[in-house]
């Protein structure tokens, strides 16, 4: 049966050249983190709204919670160029 740290140095060893691009892996990054981030800010955005039909002054704590995810992106977007 195969471990982590097995699985983690069959995907890192060196054949010569890299099965991906360090484009495509930087794409792959923050495509993969939109994808969580999209899956995270519905859920989120569905629980706000259910709080802000409930009382009226969790609208400010619902729409801060709905944008935090977002920052992951943009996170990881800037990284992209600064690598």
């Amino acid at each position: 049966m195969l471990e982590t740290t097995d699985i983690a140095a069959v995907a890192l060893q060196d054949s010569g050249g890299s099965a991906v691009s360090k484009e495509g892996a930087a794409a792959l990054a923050v495509g993969l983190g939109a994808l969580g981030t999209g899956y995270a800010q519905s859920r989120i955005g569905a629980a706000a709204v259910g709080a802000v039909a409930e009382d009226d002054e969790m609208f400010v704590t619902g729409l801060i919670f709905t944008a935090l995810p977002e920052t992951l992106i943009i996170i990881a977007f800037v990284t992209i160029f600064l690598v």
